[in-house]
C-alpha cells in the first residue's frame, strides 16, 4: 500500500499564502495607527516619512549584512525603493489631497488587475482563470468596502495620482518576484531593507521632516476616546505595519505568483476597515460587510485556482525507421542529437499552491 506524502510545492504555496495573509493584516493596521498621530498634529506626509524612515533604521543591520546585494542587483533595489516604497506612498497621499479617500483606495487597488494584464501581455505568461476571476470579485468587493458611490467627484489629476499608486503597486509585486530570478538572485530581506532605505532618502527630499513638531511623540494621543502614549501607535506603525509587512510581503511574492499575491493583498483594505471599526469606532455598514466578504471570496478563488497551463515544448519527430532497435519504439529521443525530450524541463508558470 503506497503512502502519500505532502507535495513540496503545496508546502511552499501554503507558506507563501500564510506570509501573504500576515503581510496584508500588517499593512492593514497602518491607517489605524497613523490616524491618532495625524489628529494630534502631524501631517500625513510626515507620518509617512516617520513610518518609512523608522523601518529603514530598524532594518539597517540587515541591510549591512546583505550589502553584497547592492553590487549584485542595484537596479532592482533602486526600482523597489522608488516604486514599491516612495512611489506608492507619495502618489496615494497626493491622490487623497484631491479626491475622496475611498475613491483613491479603490483606484490604487486596481493594481492586481493591472498586474494580471502586465503578466499576460508584457511578460507573455499565461494567467489562470481563477486569478482573473478572483481579481474582478475582489475589486468589486473593494468598491463596496470603501463605499465609492458616496464620493464620485472627478478630478483628473487626483485620478492620475491614484492610478500612479496602482502602477507602483504593480512594481512592488513584479520587482519582489524578480529578486529571485536571473543569474544573481538576492535575498528578499535585502530587497525590503534597501527598498525602505532608498524610499526613506527619497521621501526626505519631498516631506522636509525637519519642519514637523516631533515633540508630539512624547505626549499622548486619543484612540476611540482613550488616551495612550503617542509612541505606541508610532511603534506599531513602524515595526508591524512596515517592517513586518514588507518582509513577509516580499517573501510571500517569491513563494506565490505575483498575480495571486496581488489578489490576496486586497485583504489589506478589509483589515483596515475592520480595525477602524474596532479601534477607532468607525461604523461598518451592510455594503462594507458585503464588500469584505467579496474580497475574501476573490482572494480564495485566486489562491485555490490551478496554474494556467504553459505551452508544451515542441517535440522532435524521429525519422521513419529510426525506432529503437531493442524495443521497436521511438523511445522519445531525437535521432540526430540524442536529447531525450521527456527530460526537457517545461517552463511552468507559477500559479496557486
Amino acid at each position: 500500500m503506497r503512502s502519500s506524502s505532502p507535495s513540496p510545492t503545496r508546502g511552499i504555496g501554503s507558506l507563501g499564502l500564510s506570509l501573504a495573509l500576515v503581510s496584508a493584516f500588517a499593512f492593514g493596521g497602518s491607517g489605524t495607527a497613523a490616524k491618532p498621530l495625524i489628529e494630534a498634529g502631524l501631517s500625513p506626509l510626515h507620518v509617512v516619512w516617520l513610518r518609512v524612515t523608522g523601518a529603514a533604521v530598524v532594518l539597517l543591520p540587515l541591510a549591512y549584512r546583505h550589502r553584497d546585494a547592492v553590487r549584485q542587483r542595484p537596479g532592482l533595489l533602486l526600482g523597489f525603493g522608488l516604486l514599491a516604497v516612495a512611489g506608492v506612498q507619495a502618489c496615494y497621499f497626493a491622490a487623497i489631497s484631491r479626491i475622496p479617500v475611498g475613491v483613491a483606495l479603490l483606484i490604487e487597488y486596481l493594481g492586481p488587475p493591472l498586474l494580471l494584464a502586465y503578466v499576460k501581455f508584457v511578460q507573455r505568461r499565461p494567467v489562470s482563470r481563477g486569478a482573473a476571476i478572483g481579481a474582478g470579485v475582489a475589486v468589486t468587493g473593494l468598491a463596496c468596502v470603501v463605499e465609492v458611490w458616496n464620493g464620485l467627484g472627478f478630478d483628473a489629476l487626483g485620478v492620475a495620482f491614484a492610478l500612479g499608486a496602482a502602477c507602483c503597486q504593480v512594481g512592488y509585486f513584479v520587482l519582489a518576484d524578480a529578486g529571485r530570478r536571473g543569474d544573481k538572485p538576492i535575498d528578499p530581506i535585502a530587497v525590503s531593507a534597501y527598498g525602505l532605505l532608498i524610499g526613506a532618502v527619497v521621501l526626505t527630499a519631498f516631506t522636509r521632516p525637519w519642519q514637523a513638531d516631533w515633540s508630539l511623540l512624547g505626549g499622548s494621543v486619543t484612540m476611540n476616546g482613550h488616551s495612550l502614549p503617542a509612541v505606541l501607535p508610532a511603534a506599531w506603525m513602524v515595526l508591524v505595519a512596515t517592517v513586518l509587512a514588507y518582509l513577509t510581503g516580499v517573501v510571500a511574492v517569491q513563494h506565490l505568483s505575483p498575480p495571486v499575491a496581488g489578489v490576496v493583498a486586497n485583504l489589506e483594505a478589509v483589515v483596515a476597515t475592520v480595525l477602524a471599526w474596532v479601534l477607532l469606532g468607525e461604523h461598518l455598514g451592510a455594503p462594507q460587510l458585503l464588500g469584505g466578504a467579496l474580497v475574501l471570496a476573490g482572494a480564495f478563488a485566486a489562491q485555490t485556482s490551478k496554474p494556467a497551463p504553459a505551452p508544451a515544448p515542441e517535440r522532435t519527430v524521429a525519422a521513419a525507421g529510426a525506432s529503437d532497435p531493442v524495443t521497436g519504439s521511438g523511445g522519445g529521443r531525437d535521432a540526430e542529437d540524442g536529447v531525450d525530450v521527456e527530460d526537457v524541463p517545461r517552463d511552468a508558470v507559477r500559479g496557486s499552491a
